[in-house]
């Protein structure tokens, strides 16, 4: 007798068409889009931390919040644009 993860793995298996394998040029794409957006969270993660140091030392601890929450959502946005420029890689 299957186990219900067994049966839950056969099913999805059977609701998604193969995965073509990835190309070699694909493959190059998808390391230079990781590449490239990790240089840009990078960058926007040290100019916001230096205005958080800033804030911090002024004692403005109401914009060191909203900066650290905007840090929080730059490193969000800028992922899902990653994975959205890595998916039409993909369907390529």
């Amino acid at each position: 007798m299957k186990s219900a993860y067994e049966l839950a793995m056969e099913r999805l298996a059977k609701s998604e068409p193969a995965a073509r394998p990835l190309t070699a040029e694909q493959k190059r794409r998808l390391a230079e889009i990781d590449r490239v957006y990790q240089g840009k969270i990078a960058e926007r993660e040290i100019f916001l931390q230096q205005q958080l140091g800033a804030a911090l030392a002024k004692q403005e601890f109401d914009e060191a919040d909203k900066l650290r929450q905007q840090i929080a959502n730059e490193k969000a946005r800028l992922g899902e644009e990653r994975e959205g420029e890595k998916e039409r890689v993909r369907r390529d």
